[in-house]
């Protein structure tokens, strides 16, 4: 066991190439086939210990599930299941994680798995309990993820910062969300965050999206650190970070002004799948730098013009989309793009993005008419009203009625040009003092009508923790603004949660608030 043992920990610390080379040597070796044969004959008389970690060892050093060997030592496992101690059954939960499934293979898996649940209770080690967490997976049953959860909760406060990103992955693969163990190990992370190195960190905000845990306090702190350690991060590790973060819809703001910063000044670090993965972040988390929005814009414009000979049709159309969405109009990637061989192979692909490439085009096209320079707001807008409205979308049309009076005094479920819908539409007089009925506004030369559009919007329409819109609602409420609405967004799950007298208060507040008029000209981004 010694022998074995000892060969696997200097094999698993070398690269994969080595690892290869070495592996034909120990197995060319006549003393590993000795002692291989020893310990088949010495099975049934090893220890508990020395059986595990020999089973472990052979199985991490290669050799086939299949053999008399491995399948040997699984079965002998079985025998003396009930043997093992606490640390045993931690090594063995590991090595049969890294087994394919077959007949002795799930019998000891099953006869583990009535043991883990029997000594979770007693088990007191953190690191024991979150390997078995780890090694149990996703398709343990429910009732043992809450008893493993029990136990981790148990010892929580004996937590150190590199036992709590590893309870957080082992979260991942159970696949299971406890929010208090979540809560708890987030809070050890941001009290030693300048100690996890940087794959830890992508660790830690890869599991959060995977068990869709959001905690605004973990990112911020997270954002901080690398903000003010930026200058000892390469550009690359960044984007990695920014990507990271848009995947949570997060927005660290302060962390994306200094990469546009980096950008402006030094754009030739950009390869083509970077360039993409920025524009991206950008344009989702609606970010446009204070003060060099412009410079910026046309930079990443230019980075894309560079690869205009490489880049397919596709990713070209997420990049013009990506501009696009930020109110940016990139002329030479888009004469390019609507070219009609490109828009052609875009649309009558059978793919299974034909759907998403047809949005993002109409999203464009919709684009170079409302975001040019030349567009004036029109005097009468083309609308048509549907009665029917959702489910979700009652209690505010109760609280409209009661507040109102009278529900002709606004529509529901408006139909737009463009492909835009709004929820509620209410007109207002010039002085915004007085709520008008819709009957008596259709005059479309009375320019002194004030047209308020509701929109009713989930929160992960949000960045995280905040009311700043993301890109593709940006859009649309910059884009209403210039067909001549007042936008009111209204986060609907909280609205939910009000009572009917709330609700009601609420909405005459954004009604007759002297901040609700008049909204500023059109902008990229609301920094409110």
């Amino acid at each position: 066991t010694n022998c074995l043992t000892t060969v696997w920990r200097l094999f698993k610390h070398l690269s994969e190439d080595q690892q290869r080379y070495e592996k034909q040597l120990i197995f060319e070796h006549p003393a590993f086939v000795k002692l291989c044969q020893q310990l088949l004959r010495n099975a049934r008389r090893m220890t508990r210990g020395d059986l595990v970690f020999s089973l472990h060892a052979v199985v991490n050093l290669g050799v086939p599930q299949n053999t008399l060997l491995v399948q040997t030592l699984v079965r002998v496992c079985q025998e003396k299941l009930n043997q093992l101690d606490n640390r045993c059954i931690s090594v063995l939960a590991t090595t049969l994680a890294g087994l394919d499934k077959d007949k002795n293979v799930s019998a000891l898996q099953a006869g583990l798995q009535l043991l883990v649940e029997q000594r979770v209770p007693s088990i007191r080690d953190i690191f024991i309990l979150q390997n078995l967490m780890k090694c149990m997976g996703k398709d343990a049953p429910v009732f043992l993820k809450k008893k493993l959860e029990v136990a981790v909760l148990k010892e929580i406060n004996h937590l150190t910062s590199l036992n709590a990103v590893r309870v957080f992955l082992a979260l991942v693969a159970m696949d299971y969300c406890s929010i208090p163990i979540l809560n708890a190990c987030s809070k050890k992370i941001q009290e030693n965050v300048h100690d996890a190195p940087f794959r830890q960190l992508i660790l830690i905000l890869e599991a959060c999206a995977s068990l869709h845990y959001r905690n605004v306090k973990l990112f911020s702190a997270l954002a901080d650190y690398v903000n003010s350690t930026a200058c000892l991060w390469d550009k690359r590790q960044i984007i990695l970070f920014l990507s990271a973060f848009e995947t949570l819809g997060f927005q660290p703001s302060e962390l994306m002004g200094i990469f546009a910063e980096k950008v402006t000044e030094d754009p030739e670090f950009l390869n083509l799948k970077n360039l993409l993965i920025v524009l991206r972040v950008y344009s989702r988390l609606n970010y446009v730098p204070q003060g060099q929005k412009h410079l910026f814009f046309e930079t990443l414009h230019i980075c894309l013009i560079k690869y205009l000979p490489q880049i397919s049709n596709t990713e070209l159309l997420k990049a013009v989309y990506s501009l696009c969405i930020l109110g940016y109009l990139p002329h030479r990637a888009l004469d390019e793009l609507l070219q009609k061989d490109s828009r052609d192979e875009l649309l009558l692909s059978d793919d299974l993005y034909k759907e998403q490439n047809e949005m993002m085009l109409h999203c464009v096209k919709t684009c170079m008419e409302l975001d040019s320079p030349s567009f004036m707001k029109p005097a009468f807008v083309l609308t048509e009203n549907f009665s029917l409205v959702s489910l979700n979308l009652r209690k505010a049309r109760e609280a409209l009625i009661e507040l109102l009076g009278d529900e002709n005094m606004f529509r529901q479920n408006v139909q737009l040009p463009y492909k835009y819908r709004i929820d509620f539409e209410i007109r207002m007089d010039s002085d915004r003092k007085k709520v008008l009925p819709i009957a008596a506004t259709d005059d479309p030369a009375d320019s002194s009508v004030q047209r308020l559009a509701f929109l009713f919007v989930p929160l992960s329409a949000f960045c995280v923790g905040t009311t700043h819109p993301q890109g593709k609602l940006a859009m649309k409420k910059r884009h209403l603004n210039k067909l001549g609405y007042h936008v009111i967004l209204v986060p609907n799950k909280k609205f939910q949660e009000m009572t009917n007298e709330d609700a009601v208060e609420f909405l005459k507040g954004k009604i007759y608030s002297e901040n609700a008029f008049p909204f500023p000209e059109v902008t990229v981004q609301d920094n409110n």
